[in-house]
Parts: structure tokens; sequence; C-alpha cells
């Protein structure tokens, strides 16, 4: 496996983003260790909140989450997915697939023996992150989940389908344009260059390619059986879920009614939609920071 790794200058004076970075070594069964990023801010005895990212974002996308929920005595971690980020980048489209994705975070979290752990996953951060519900349900002791939605084998609607036809067609794939695009808000030209800083040139995108058909949206995809496993645990887990989508989200917006009605931990909980798109931690990190904060403390 060839595996390619973003110089630490091209990360230089990125705008509020001063974190001490972390690393360690994970492993998928029948791949080789790769170096993973992660942010680890506030008191390493406090019980976490895992903030997981999709795509094509990276740990930056969490820049407004960390410092607030750290002072408030919580300890913050936003690791960076394979591929994206300070993460390693197998430079391969083929060395990529949901089930290493899901490998490589399973062995971050068990490393680290994560436990009492508040999930907010958003896009491939839950894909990712239910699976990880799924296989350690107890160490997770709440949901937040925004934006995403965890397919077995069923077409999700035509938004998901044009931008994944857009993402392989596309012949520079522009990850802080891509960004920018599915915020309400405009970004500046440094946080779009933030977003860009992973990936030097597009040998360094085999990830961001990849991620788009790795979702199991036809009966024949892979992973829809492990989807389907994770589902049966899913809709056993009574810990307290909450929804918080963008309402402006043409792709996954109306997904968080199924979430909802599956998991048996949503229900009576104060679900609600955000005036935000896709990237609702770039449009409304404010909001979504105290209602992460209220959700911890209305079960302490």
């Amino acid at each position: 496996m060839k595996v390619l790794r973003t110089p630490e200058a091209a990360f230089a004076d990125l705008p509020d983003y001063p974190f001490a970075a972390h690393y360690v070594e994970v492993e998928a069964r029948d791949a080789s260790p790769l170096r993973l990023h992660y942010v680890d801010e506030g008191p390493s005895e406090a019980a976490p909140i895992l903030l997981l990212h999709g795509e094509p974002t990276w740990s930056y996308l969490y820049r407004k989450f960390v410092p607030p929920l750290a002072a408030a005595g919580h300890r913050v971690l936003a690791p960076d997915l394979i591929g994206f980020g300070k993460s390693d980048k197998p430079a391969s489209r083929d060395d990529y697939s949901y089930e290493r994705h899901v490998a490589w975070m399973s062995d971050w979290l068990t490393q680290l023996d994560l436990n009492n752990i508040t999930l907010f996953c958003q896009d491939w951060g839950g894909l990712i992150g239910l699976r990880l519900v799924a296989a350690f349900p107890d160490r997770f002791a709440r949901l937040v989940i925004s934006n995403t939605y965890m397919p077995v084998g069923e077409n999700i609607g035509p938004g998901f389908d044009g931008w994944r036809a857009f993402s392989q067609a596309t012949p520079e794939f522009k990850s802080g344009r891509i960004v920018d695009g599915g915020c309400n808000r405009a970004l500046s030209s440094a946080e779009i260059a933030a977003y860009d800083a992973p990936f030097p040139d597009e040998n360094f995108k085999a990830g961001a390619r990849q991620f788009p058909v790795l979702v199991p949206v036809t009966p024949d995809h892979l992973s829809v059986a492990e989807n389907s496993s994770a589902w049966a645990q899913l809709e056993r887990f009574d810990k307290p879920v909450l929804t918080c989508f963008g309402n402006q989200d043409k792709v996954l917006g109306h997904l968080d009614t199924e979430i909802q009605r599956r998991i048996p931990g949503a229900k009576g909980q104060p679900h609600c939609r955000i005036d935000a798109s896709h990237f609702c931690q770039e449009d409304q990190p404010e909001q979504l920071v105290a209602l992460i904060r209220n959700f911890i403390a209305a079960q302490v």
C-alpha cells in the first residue's frame, strides 16, 4: 500500500485551529498500519465528547466546538478519518472501503479505551460512528446525530445521486469549494484554504473521491449486510439519542425522522431542525455547542 502524508507545513497558520496534534497507529485486518491524527483537548479524566467529521472535511470542521466544550470541563476528541486531515492517506482508491474505515476507527477507539462517550456525528461521521455504536454500545452514553444516515441498500434521494455523480465526474475535486457550497454562510478564503490544506494535489484525494461510491445505496453494494446487522443493534439502543438536522440540507436533510423512528433512545427527545445546510457545524456552531451541552446536562 502506497501511503501519502501531507507535510506539516501545509497546516501552518490555519485560522482558529491552534490545537496540539496527537497520533496513533491504527490497523484494519487486511491493511498496513496507518497514522491517524486526532485533536484531544480538555481534562483527560472527563467523560469524552467525540466529534466525527465526514466528506470531504476533517477535524477543522469542529474548530468552533472544541474550545467552548473543553472550557466547560469536557474532554473533546476530534479525529481525522484515514484519508483526511492530518491522517495518512493511502494513494489508491482501492485501498479504501467502508469496512476498513470502521476497522480503523474501532482500533482508534479501543486503543484510547474511551467510555461514557457523547457522540456528535455528521455525514460519513454518522455512517462510521453509528457502526461504532452498534459494535461498542456499552462505550456510548448518548448520541447527537446530524445530517447523516446509514443506508442498507436503498436509494436515499436525488440529492445524494447528484452529489455522487458530481464527485466522480469533476476533473478537480475542490474540497474547500465543496464545503463552501454545502453551507448557508459564505466561507472566507482562509477557511476554504484550510479545507484544501490536507490535499496538496489530486494524488492525495483518493479517499475523498472514493467515499461517495462506498455509501451502500443499492442492494448489491458492499456493507449492506454489515449495516443491516448494525441497525439490528441500534434498534435496541435505548440510551438518549437526539437528532438535529440542517433544514436546508438537500442531500440528507429528510432522513432524521427515520433515525427517530428506528432507535428507541430517540423517543421523547427534543429533536430539532436548525437554520443550516449540510455542514451545520459551519452554519450554526454556537447553537450546536449549546445543544450538546444541554443534552449532556439533562441526563446528569
